[in-house]
């Protein structure tokens, strides 16, 4: 997927799939305007079909497996 980081609105817990309401890893900004949100199931399911309808892709999905800030040397 073509990767583009928007510091300026990171997505959050808020934000939910509109395919299946999970959290949004993945902002898709569409060509003919507006956006969609997807988890990371559904943006990896979609990918073909979204790389073609859309002006940027915002992926978050190496949140899922980031070490958490708070996370002990061993847990890391």
């Amino acid at each position: 997927m073509t990767t583009v980081l928007t510091p300026a609105s990171p997505l959050t817990a808020a934000d939910r799939c509109d395919r299946c309401g999970a959290q949004a890893y993945l902002r898709v900004v569409l060509t003919s305007g507006g956006e969609l949100l997807f988890c990371a199931h559904h943006g990896r399911k979609f990918e073909p079909e979204l790389k073609k309808i859309a002006a940027e892709i915002q992926d978050e999905t190496e949140r899922l497996t980031a070490a958490p800030a708070s996370a002990s040397t061993e847990e890391r």
